[in-house]
């Protein structure tokens, strides 16, 4: 007669102490080390949001930067916010469709293929390239090219900046979407481009779109290109071939200054582009589920 313990019986029985010791103690080190991991942002979110909350007010987004030693005069950077979302906004013009369209051609299209591979590989250096040496390459096209800083020229190299993370955050997540969506349209009579736009792109929108906004976050923090671009003024831009104000740059400027209320504005800005970029995910995160559960 068979003695042995059944499965249920098996399953049922509590693990050995030494199993048991060994798993909650992985556990608890897997929680301390993420802890570990996540002091920094919160000791960085901390200091932002404390030390810009005190001159946070209306006036910072309506106001010209004051001069230095004028007291009882509107302080803000209204003019930097423009000249941000104006860069940015001409980058992700360019950037967004163009880095898309290549993931789409690498996933769908070339996947495998030498060219496929070359393109890749060439999208994983440009997006390791230094920020300050995409800025001097801007420069050199664009600024010694029309003899003037301007959006245009920070528009450009943010692009740079941003296309490789759009295609390579478009690549993955095309190729996340379970084959059999690209079988059964295929089974149904879908051509390739049918089956990738009407089926395979709707179903990695929600990757995609977390790729446009790592690359907006990435271009409306960066410093390096628009210095050597766009420059900055305290004063409204004129137009888009002329010098344009940011807010990296003002937090750069005036971060560095000897005026403590210089250094309070920074401070200020920095919480402000904070939520430039908070309020930007949360609206496309916003954007993204609601169609999804209108389809």
């Amino acid at each position: 007669m068979n003695n042995l313990p059944s499965t249920d019986q098996i399953l049922d029985q509590p693990l050995p102490f030494n199993r048991s010791f060994f798993a909650i103690g992985m556990t608890v080190l897997a929680f301390v080390l993420t802890a570990i991991a996540l002091l920094p942002l919160f000791a960085m979110i901390w200091s932002i949001v404390s030390q810009g909350l005190p001159k946070f007010s209306w006036e910072v987004f309506t106001s010209l930067p004051a001069s230095i030693g004028e007291e009882n005069q509107p302080n803000g950077f209204a003019n930097s916010i423009v000249g941000t979302l104006t860069m940015v906004g001409l980058a992700a013009s360019v950037s967004v469709p163009f880095g898309i369209m290549t993931g789409i051609f690498l996933s769908e299209f070339a996947a495998g293929s030498k060219i496929a591979n070359t393109i890749r590989f060439m999208t994983v250096l440009l997006s390791s390239v230094p920020s300050v040496i995409v800025g001097v390459f801007a420069y050199a096209v664009i600024v010694i090219t029309t003899k003037q800083f301007s959006a245009i020229a920070g528009g450009f190299a943010l692009a740079v900046i941003m296309l490789p993370i759009v295609s390579l955050t478009t690549e993955e997540a095309l190729k996340l979407v379970p084959v059999p969506y690209r079988l059964g349209s295929s089974a149904l009579g879908g051509t390739k481009f049918q089956t990738t736009f009407k089926i395979i792109l709707p179903a990695a929108l929600s990757g995609i779109t977390t790729g446009v906004l790592l690359a907006v976050a990435r271009a409306a923090g960066e410093t390096a290109p628009l210095m050597f671009t766009a420059l900055f003024s305290q004063f409204w831009q004129e137009g888009l071939m002329s010098p344009t104000p940011s807010l990296p740059v003002l937090i750069y400027q005036y971060a560095s200054s000897p005026f403590p209320e210089q250094n309070a504005i920074a401070w200020t800005a920095s919480l402000v582009l904070l939520l430039l970029v908070l309020v930007i995910s949360l609206l496309s995160r916003l954007f993204t589920r609601n169609r999804l559960q209108a389809r």
